[in-house]
């Protein structure tokens, strides 16, 4: 048996694994390990990459930004900084038809700019807004498809822990990835509250209304969301103004986010101890997935399967489009399987040299950023796709009085507008790529 056929058996066996329930990481590290001293006739490279890999991986500079992301992310929750966004957009778009929803959706963009984590926005935002949806009279299922597909959000608009990873991969550049995701980023949040409007008007019954919001009460709630805007600037402000890079923004905005929840007071007694332990938990958790995703591709490296995919691809002449979208739904797929960390570091040196040399009419910069988006995005889309979409099964554990098929049936009005996104985005590339040809 060559080893190309070795390197291509390993993908149902890792599927075989991860079916079994296997931790992802894990079923990555023991395809990787078992491949590589398979190919090799003996454990010894195994284990010496055992040494080398673990030491690059944990090491590793670029990676440090993160656990920064993350504690970032766990400070702003404990600091209120959702509560008050959620505070400040339900007093201006509450009284509409699905306003509380929109609301929702709103809030949810203004903390995934403060916290990288889709998982980590969709929880936050549930334990805020989740009751004022359903004091206000809004259908179980409808609540929790509106904050599923909210937290999505979290991964997209920078920072973004994805992009990161995705930056590491493929060598790019981390700040021209966050500022060719803020568009589509925005452009997410506005295709949500524009289907929210739909789906209210195809089912009245799903939304109920509140009273307006005094201005005065609009204005007060639109200063609280200060400590927001103050660290969004100071992180990506710093980043663009040269001021320091990705990683220091990051740091400084830990600082930020910590010291405002020293503030207001929820950083008192064990929360300090909570809010780092959290963080190294999931640090501890990406940071071992990054491992298993290390072995697993120096693996099918060794095999050659990359290069041979590559290179079947531009025998057979395909269109680089063709390829482009066979891709895309090979993601939708996935996403039904998976979480996005482990299709980004699963997928990308596979599925990246073989769209890298094609032609798709733009420098080899500009397709790396606006594919990295672009796949992001899809991404995204599986986070909420039925039947095992992740943020769907965070949001219910949270609501157990509503059937997940009442979910999945909402859902899938969101699932319609983030395709059509996708749609656009692959058309009209200016979209992703229109602010960074401005800024660089």
């Amino acid at each position: 048996m060559s080893d190309f056929v070795i390197g291509l058996l390993s993908f149902p066996a890792l599927l075989l694994l991860i079916f079994l329930r296997m931790p992802i990481g894990l079923a990555m590290f023991t395809v990787g390990f078992v491949g590589l001293s398979w190919v090799s006739g003996g454990t010894i490279i195994a284990f010496a990459k055992l040494k080398s890999e673990t030491y690059s991986t944990f090491s590793s500079y670029s990676l440090s930004i993160v656990p920064m992301f993350l504690l970032m992310g766990q400070f702003a929750t404990l600091g209120g900084m959702s509560q008050a966004l959620f505070k400040a957009a339900e007093s201006f778009l509450g009284h509409l038809k699905g306003g509380v929803a929109m609301a929702a959706v709103g809030a949810c963009a203004g903390f995934g700019a403060i916290c990288g984590s889709s998982l980590a926005t969709a929880a936050t935002m549930s334990q805020v807004a989740l009751p004022e949806l359903k004091r206000y009279g809004y259908s179980g299922g409808f609540s929790t498809a509106t904050l599923a597909a909210g937290g999505t959000l979290g991964i997209l608009i920078p920072p973004s822990v994805i992009l990161v990873i995705y930056a590491i991969l493929t060598e790019q550049n981390i700040a021209k990835l966050f500022l060719a995701a803020f568009i589509p980023g925005i452009l997410a949040a506005i295709g949500y509250i524009l289907t929210i409007s739909i789906y209210v008007r195809l089912h009245p019954d799903s939304a109920g209304v509140r009273s307006p919001v005094p201005w005065p009460e609009r204005m007060r709630a639109l200063v609280d969301v200060w400590p927001v805007l103050l660290v969004f600037i100071a992180v990506v402000g710093g980043i663009y103004a040269g001021i320091f890079t990705p990683t220091e923004g990051a740091a400084v905005g830990a600082f930020g986010t910590g010291l405002i929840a020293f503030v207001n007071g929820g950083l008192r007694g064990r929360a300090w101890f909570d809010s780092f332990y959290a963080t190294a938990r999931s640090t501890a958790m990406i940071f071992f997935i990054v491992l298993g995703a290390g072995f697993y591709n120096g693996f099918l490296a060794l095999t050659q399967v990359p290069q041979e995919l590559s290179n079947w691809v531009v025998a057979q002449g395909f269109n680089a489009w063709t390829v482009l979208v066979i891709i895309l739904v090979l993601y939708l797929l996935l996403g039904c399987l998976m979480d996005s960390l482990s299709m980004i570091l699963l997928t990308i040196p596979i599925f990246f040299p073989i769209v890298s040399i094609l032609d798709f009419g733009m420098g080899a910069e500009e397709f790396a950023i606006w594919f990295g988006i672009i796949v992001l995005v899809v991404v995204e889309v599986g986070l909420i796709t039925p039947p095992v979409g992740m943020n769907l099964f965070v949001i219910n554990s949270m609501d157990r009085e509503t059937p997940i098929s009442q979910t999945y049936a909402a859902v899938m009005y969101f699932v319609a507008s983030d395709i059509v996104r996708v749609t656009l985005m692959v058309i009209f590339p200016v979209i992703t790529l229109g602010m960074l040809r401005l800024f660089y």
